[in-house]
């Protein structure tokens, strides 16, 4: 793995490409070593936001050295994100986390599955990986920002909680309503639908790796903020957890107890 570092970035553009969700684009040579799964942390210019926000990486355009983050916004921090125009800098930590393990899904016939503001990793990831991709996407209602991007790599299933396009409900309805069948499955949203998916997988014997978000304070370790429970002894802390933000933020579904 790359060693993470703390660098400044060009803003190369910014917009809302659905209420309170931003797309930003950011001109770093942290785009050479950013996998699909990972994220950077952004942080603030204001004195009265000093940590640094998580957001996982959208897209990363090696050949132009930038980095595509999608984000809602959710606090102060992020409310500050989205009033930044291009040409101004950012400062940024990265690369963190693992990321997915493509090789073990290369091959096979996969979901890609994403919820809300776990949708836009599901991007990189299906651009990536080399598999039979159906990715089955969880909306609130008929703003579907990325569906059309997704659409490019791979067969998309939309389901919206509000019932407005495709299935109605989560993404586990979109799945039955459907009759899919997968080999692998790699994840990414809310904690709710992320046990559906645990107990899916487990009920039918499918590997599974789920991108756990959870807030964070310091981003690298330090603070045992972002822990989950785990069948093994972390090293780091001598208890059954994980840090989501050095070991994670993609575990194995049967590693974690969620």
């Amino acid at each position: 793995m790359s060693q993470k570092k703390k660098t400044t970035a060009k803003i190369v553009s910014q917009k809302e490409i659905a209420p309170q969700i931003f797309d930003l684009w950011l001109e770093t040579e942290l785009a050479q070593d950013a996998r699909p799964g990972q994220f950077v942390a952004l942080y603030p210019k204001s004195e009265a936001t000093l940590l640094p926000r998580p957001i996982s990486i959208c897209e990363a355009d090696k050949e132009n050295n930038r980095l595509r983050l999608v984000y809602r916004i959710a606090g102060k921090g992020t409310k500050e994100f989205s009033a930044w125009r291009a040409g101004e800098e950012a400062a940024l930590l990265g690369v963190l986390g693992n990321g997915f393990p493509l090789d073990k899904a290369e091959g096979k016939k996969v979901f890609l599955m994403g919820g809300g503001i776990g949708i836009p990793p599901m991007l990189q990831l299906a651009k990536e990986l080399q598999a039979e991709k159906q990715i089955i996407v969880g909306y609130r209602n008929r703003d579907l920002f990325l569906a059309d991007e997704l659409r490019e790599n791979g067969t998309v299933y939309v389901a919206t909680e509000d019932g407005s396009t495709g299935c109605a409900g989560n993404v586990m309805d979109a799945v039955r309503e459907n009759g899919l069948k997968a080999e692998v499955i790699m994840a990414c949203g809310p904690m709710p639908m992320l046990r559906a998916i645990k107990k899916y997988a487990e009920e039918n014997g499918i590997e599974a790796y789920l991108s756990l978000e959870e807030r964070m304070a310091c981003g690298v370790g330090a603070c045992l903020g972002c822990v989950c429970k785990t069948k093994e002894v972390d090293h780091h802390s001598h208890v059954h957890n994980a840090r989501i933000c050095t070991d994670g933020p993609v575990f194995e579904a049967k590693e974690v107890d969620i």
